[in-house]
This record gives structure tokens, sequence and C-alpha cells, in this order.
């Protein structure tokens, strides 16, 4: 294999990496200071769930409530009213046409119309007419006044329960209003009530592929947060929080929450707190009180002990210093230049960093700040193994170039849009593939690039060395595509995903399996074919590493804590299976020189190292 290229400007490229990283520690302590502040969440219970429970159990759902209350309750989720809810609530009556029809004969009832009126005085169907555009018109049946429609209006949205809602804010609930989105209504937003936050339903919001009435619903937000729901990302969402803020919601799906134990539902509630910087904790009952009550407690113990406490959740946003970020690009520049300088060919690493420069720019539509965080995932991963691979002790180099860059995509790429988790830098998969073609060119000769592709096309392979190649490649491949289960969360996901959820601490299977390739690839101790392709494997457990950074709505000092804990496992595993390989090679040609003493080619050791 050939050397690296050392190039008379990697000092001066080094100590600008050196310098922007100055700006990128400060960011790094602005940004820590900023999630340690962030410790008060709000457990909302849905009212709809509630009350379907409460009237199982015979109690009223304000009373429930109060029994939840104690055990760290502290807001309410109320759902918008429809016309079916109205009629449950005994405020208006609905009748199909064809029950009309039979109750009213020749009274010009029509089978394929719909029928309401109010009830005991309400007077509520003049103010819901008016606020729909489907066209009406009133009819005396049998001495009562009916509003008849052209469709069934069940499920149009009616406005808020305003009674319920006052109440439950005079007790001192946080209020999070979850409205509908129906064409029908004339003025969506107008009626809402005076609460902290909305959570939309569906997967668009209101406004979503209408500019006109998206900037409407923007001016009538007023002072309400609306809330980035984990795993649901609403289309419209972004355009509407755009210079507003926004806060996140984690919840876990009616048909998940059943697949879980109480003790495995409050864990998840916890570390989508601790871990993944939600703040509001939007709880559905269990079927049974008594789980319920085993739930609430577990996620208020949980939360106590990781330091959060209860109370009205606040919707702050992280501003860092664009004069610092400006500061540390020079870092990601750096590192791409120093790749490719170190390239034997340099006119094919000059290629390189102009495509690559180009390409994290196009990607990013032109945006500084993420189209450098995405230069530094791709650049740090690689830029260790470039420079230096002849030594285990390489794998130490690699390992700290790979954390240097994690300083420099937090601080390029994080922001209030990716802390929320509304927007990060476009190009993520590359921060996978673009890390192991940077390695892999700076393998090709000095030489004419024909001849190299020929000299590869031509050479010998043993059946021996086939084999042993294409287990190299299965690993490869494991490391590859194996999913990062450490950083995984769902609120709609199924069982097993909630279960490769434990914790962001722990380390992904696919980095471990990287970084033991790298330590077995630089023990020296395979022929060169198969220390190459083990090499570029272990390129997958420093790209894992800046992956980790790159879930920007993890706290920073988690991912402190989950990088550390990756790679001490990984170092000991690796090790441990070096230490493996090495006994299992000694024995294999010791008993070669026992059986085999009469071919020096088998009973060497050397026939099976690295010529």
């Amino acid at each position: 294999m050939p050397a690296p290229t050392r190039h008379r400007l990697a000092p001066l490229l080094l100590l600008l990496i050196v310098l922007s990283l100055i700006p990128a520690l400060l960011l790094a302590g602005s940004r820590i200071r900023f999630e340690a502040a962030q410790k008060t969440v709000s457990i909302v219970m849905d009212y709809s769930a509630l009350t379907a429970q409460a009237n199982v159990n015979g109690l009223a759902p304000l009373d429930l409530l109060a029994r939840y209350r104690r055990l760290g309750v502290n807001g309410v989720s109320v759902y918008e009213d429809t016309i079916v809810t109205l009629e449950n609530r005994a405020v208006i009556y609905r009748r199909p046409g064809t029950k009309m029809l039979a109750l009213y004969p020749g009274q010009g009832v029509n089978s394929q119309l719909t029928y309401t009126r109010d009830l005991d005085g309400s007077n509520v169907l003049k103010g819901l007419v008016r606020r729909y555009s489907i066209p009406t018109r009133s009819q005396v049946i049998g001495s009562e006044h009916w509003t008849v429609w052209p469709t069934d209006p069940s499920f149009l949205p009616a406005g808020p329960n305003s009674a319920l809602i006052g109440a439950l804010k005079a007790q001192g609930y946080v209020v999070v209003y979850r409205p509908y989105d129906n064409l029908s209504v004339k003025t969506p937003g107008s009626d809402w009530p005076d609460v902290p936050f909305l959570a939309f339903n569906d997967d668009k919001i209101i406004g979503a592929r209408d500019p006109v009435l998206l900037q409407q619903i923007r001016e009538r937000l007023g002072n309400r947060v609306p809330a980035v729901i984990t795993g649901s990302l609403q289309e419209g969402l972004d355009r509407l929080v755009a210079g507003n803020k926004a806060i996140r919601l984690f919840s876990i799906g009616s048909d998940e929450l059943a697949l879980l134990t109480p003790e495995e539902a409050a864990t998840q509630f916890v570390l989508a707190a601790s871990d993944r910087s939600h703040k509001l904790l939007y709880v559905r009952p269990f079927s049974t009180i008594r789980e319920t009550e085993k739930l609430l407690t577990g996620i208020q113990r949980g939360l106590d002990k990781a330091g959060f406490h209860i109370g009205v959740a606040v919707a702050s946003a992280y501003e860092p210093s664009n004069l610092l970020r400006w500061s540390c690009i020079l870092g990601p520049v750096s590192a791409l230049f120093l790749i490719c300088l170190s390239y034997p060919l340099t006119r094919l690493g000059l290629t390189v960093a102009v495509v690559a420069f180009l390409g994290v720019f196009i990607l990013n539509g032109g945006q500084p700040f993420p189209s450098f965080a995405l230069l530094a995932a791709i650049s740090f991963p690689a830029l260790g193994l470039v420079m230096r691979r002849s030594r285990l002790t390489d794998w130490f180099v690699a390992t700290g170039f790979s954390l240097v860059g994690a300083m420099f995509v937090s601080a390029l790429g994080t922001d209030r849009d990716s802390m929320l988790g509304l927007d990060s830098f476009s190009g993520t998969s590359l921060t996978l593939l673009a890390p192991i073609l940077l390695v892999g060119l700076s393998f090709v000769p000095r030489q004419d690039v024909r001849k190299t592709i020929y000299q590869v096309y031509v050479a010998p392979v043993g059946f021996g060395g086939f084999v042993l190649t294409s287990l190299v490649l299965g690993i490869f491949a494991f490391g590859l595509f194996l999913p990062n289960a450490s950083t995984s969360v769902s609120a709609t996901g199924s069982k097993v995903s909630q279960s490769l959820y434990g914790s962001t601490l722990l380390p992904a299977v696919s980095g471990l399996v990287g970084h033991i390739s790298l330590l077995v690839a630089l023990s020296n101790l395979l022929p060169n074919s198969l220390t190459l392709l083990l090499l570029l494997g272990g390129v997958i457990g420093q790209t894992s590493i800046l992956q980790t950074f790159s879930q920007f709505q993890v706290p920073l000092l988690i991912g402190f804590k989950s990088g550390f804990i990756g790679l001490g496992v990984s170092l000991i595993l690796g090790f441990i299976v070096l230490s493996i390989f090495k006994l299992v090679l000694r024995l294999w040609n010791d008993q070669g020189k026992k059986t085999y003493s009469g071919n020096p080619e088998i009973s060497s050791p050397e026939g099976f190292r690295r010529p």
C-alpha cells in the first residue's frame, strides 16, 4: 500500500484546524450551558383518553385527573370539539335523513340529507352555520326548527370547549389545544383559546398547502407555541414556526402503548426528556388505573433522578454566535485539503477536493453553516486514516481527528431548527459513504490510473484469499448497513424499535464492528488486500462518532458520554478480538510446523502475515 504524501502545507493546515477548534469549543460550552438550563418538563394527559378511562371506572374525568395530578400530571391535552362531541354532550341533536323520513313522513324530509337542531335552547347551531362554507337551510319539521345539511357534518371542527378549558386553566393545568384541519372552516384559528401550546393533528398542519392561509395562521398564533411531535414531522410546521417559538413533544401511540409495560413506557418518557430534549411528555392512560399510576410514578421518579422537575415548560431557542461559527469554517476546509494533498496523485486529490466542496454546497442549497457542517462530517473521519495507518496506535490518531470533527459538526450544525428536529444539514447519507471513498482513493499509487485499474483486474486470487476476502466483505457490509440502533426513537414505531432505544448511551453495533475492524487492520497481521478492506470497514467506526454528534436533539454532554462509552467498549472488544486472533494464528502456525515441517510455505508463520 502506498504511504501518504507528506505535503509541505500539512503543518499550516493542521495549525488552521487547531485555531478553528477554539471557537468550536467555545460554542460547545455555550450549548452545554443552554442545555443545562432546560430542566423543566410538563406531563400532559390526553383528556379524551382520560375521559374514556374515567367512564369505564364510573368516575368523573376531573376527579380522576386530580388523582393523577398527585403523581405528576400538570397538563391536559384538549382536542377541538366536533359536531359529534357536541352531540355526545347533548348540546345539539343530529339525525340522518333516513330516520327523519321514518319519523316524519310526508313533511318534506329528504333521506339523503342530515338534520340537526339545538337542545335545551343552547342556540349553538346558529354560530356553527356561520362557521362553515357549507350551504345549509332551515326547515320546520314536526313543530321543531331543524338545520338541514347537504352532507353529514359529524366530524366538522366545531371550535374549543371553552368551559372545559377555562376550568382546567383555573385549576392551574398547562393546556395543550389540538385543533383539526378542514377546508370547510372559513377562518381557522380565529377562535383558538388562550392556551400556551398547540399540537396539530394529522400529518399536515392547517394551511400547509395554502401559503395565504398559512400566513393567516402565523398571525393568529399569538403567544401560542406550536409543538413539534417526535416521529411525526407535520407538513408545513417548519414554515409556520420559522422565526417563532416551538417546543418538542414526545408521545407513545395507543397501539404501541398496548405492547409495553408501564415500566418500559416510563423509561421511554424519561429518556425522551433527558436524552432527546423533549419538554412536553404527552401521556395516554393505560387500560387500567393501576397501570397508569405505575406509569406516572415511574416517569416522576425517573425525571427526578435525571435532575428534571415538573412545571410549566418553556420554549427556549438556542441562538449560537454567528461570529464564532464563521470562525470555525477553516477547520473543515483545511481537513479536506489536507486529505487531498496527502494523496499520491496530486491531481486526483485536488479534483476530489473541488467536487466535495461544491457537492456539500449544492446539497444544502448554498447555505454556509449546514454545508460546512456536512464537510466536517465527511472529512474528519477520513483524515486520520489518510495521514497515518501503519501502527496500532494510529487508531488513537484517527479517533482523535474524528472527535475534533465532531466539535466542528456541533458548532456549525447546531441551531434552533436542528435542535427542534425540524431541519439539519442535507446529505447525511454521505457521512457514511464519502469518508470511505476519501480513504480508499488515498491507496491509488502514483502512476497512470489506467495502469492501476489493469493491475487490480489481472491480480491473481487464490481460493483461500477469495474466502477470506468474502468474509471481510461480509463484515464490512454488516457494519455499513446495520441500523444505528442507539440513536433511533419513534413515537409510532414498533416495539422492536422501542426496545432498541433503551438509551442513547448504548454504542451502535455498526460502530463497534468498525472500530474492531480498524484495530485488526492496523495490527499488520493480514495480507495487504484484506488489510485494505478491513481498513475501509474501520472508517465506519470513525463515522459513527460523527453521526452521534449529528443528532442535534441529543444534549451535547449525552453525546460525549455516548461517544466515549462506545469508544471504550470498542477498544476493549477490539483488543479481545485481536488477542484471540493472534492466539489462533500462533496455534495454527505451531501446528503447521509439526505437521508440515517439510513445507516452509505453510510451516512458517510468515506465510500468513502481510508480505
